[in-house]
């Protein structure tokens, strides 16, 4: 149940649950300029002390909802004459921005909720990555559970522990071969050209070359020199040089 719910309120414009309240200002059904909102906080502090106990996820809550009450009570209180340059939205539109934040907000509270459930169903559980070894999965008449004390199995277990592992190979491991200043100057010529596309910028190059050139485009990208368009997700991605526009005044030199 969340604080909405859960508080009463006595006011002099209205008496009833929070929720109620909000739901009345967003229809504008109450005139949320008569309302004291230091009455809702001192409300919620004597709710809080009556409770014995403070649940930070509730009082973010309420935190929240008033200061989007404080936010959007400000915008109606700023004269209406200097409207254009001291207010941004108006009073309406303040309170569908409101109402826009709650509904987010729960989607977040729903969201943060579901994963929590997840990960306490699934606490205690830890799944392998990688199916176990074949000698594992083998079975035999010898591993029958009569010959379990057989001390010549302990001692082959107790010498299987004194041998030194096998060395652990890192072929797969790529080194990268590749910096981000040769990239740049293979991109750069490449602009030089015209409009090219970035699978032929990198042809069959392995995957550190194929990252280290996405770096370089960026990097292009940062000082201005090229940029980029790609029509669909996962489509080509066409790179062009970036027209540079000259200073309004300046002139070429002949």
């Amino acid at each position: 149940m969340t604080v909405a719910a859960e508080l009463e309120l006595d006011l002099d414009v209205f008496a009833g649950p929070f929720d109620l309240l909000l739901t009345l200002i967003l229809r504008e059904e109450v005139d949320l300029l008569e309302v004291d909102l230091a009455e809702v906080v001192l409300a919620y502090l004597d709710h809080l002390e009556a409770k014995g106990e403070l649940d930070l996820e509730v009082a973010t809550e309420f935190l929240v909802l008033i200061a989007a009450l404080l936010e959007l009570k400000s915008r109606l209180m700023l004269p209406r004459e200097d409207d254009d340059e001291l207010v941004d939205l108006e009073p309406g539109e303040a309170a569908e921005e409101l109402l826009a934040r709650l509904l987010e907000a729960q989607r977040y509270r729903g969201a943060a909720a579901w994963l929590a459930r997840r990960l306490q169903d699934e606490s205690g559980s830890r799944w392998r990555s990688a199916p176990a070894p074949a000698r594992l999965r083998r079975s035999s008449s010898a591993d029958a559970p009569a010959g379990a004390y057989d001390p010549a199995r302990l001692g082959a277990a107790l010498g299987g522990l004194l041998r030194v592992p096998p060395q652990i190979s890192t072929r797969h491991l790529v080194a990268p071969r590749v910096s981000v200043a040769e990239r740049l100057a293979h991109l750069r010529a490449l602009l030089r050209r015209g409009r090219f596309s970035f699978d032929d910028a990198v042809g069959d190059a392995d995957r550190v070359t194929v990252a280290v050139t996405v770096f370089a485009l960026l990097e292009l990208y940062k000082q201005g020199e090229a940029t980029w368009e790609q029509d669909e997700p996962f489509g080509p991605i066409a790179v062009e040089a970036r027209r540079r526009v000259a200073p309004a005044g300046v002139r070429g030199v002949a």
